[in-house]
């Protein structure tokens, strides 16, 4: 799980809203992207400004698809014509 604090109120409701549809959301922390379903967005309400912290789980990552070999028929068409 990746979890992190956060003051801007657009992000926290950009997570709320991955949240509640179930949708994954991506985080930039420095040069790592983490992508992931959101787990918990917590305000804490002793701090001012407001700040949240939020709990993401990240996904696996998604393999490449493999590459189809070219068509081995398209190079000899002209010997046809």
């Amino acid at each position: 799980m990746f979890t992190f604090e956060t003051a801007d109120q657009k992000e926290v409701r950009r997570f709320r809203i991955a949240q509640f549809n179930g949708r994954p959301a991506t985080v930039k922390s420095g040069s790592a992207t983490i992508t992931g379903i959101v787990r918990s967005v917590m305000e804490k309400e002793a701090s001012v400004p407001p700040r949240w912290t939020i709990t993401i789980v990240p996904m696996p990552q998604k393999a490449q698809p493999a590459l189809r070999p070219a068509s081995r028929v398209r190079p000899f068409a002209e010997d046809y014509l």
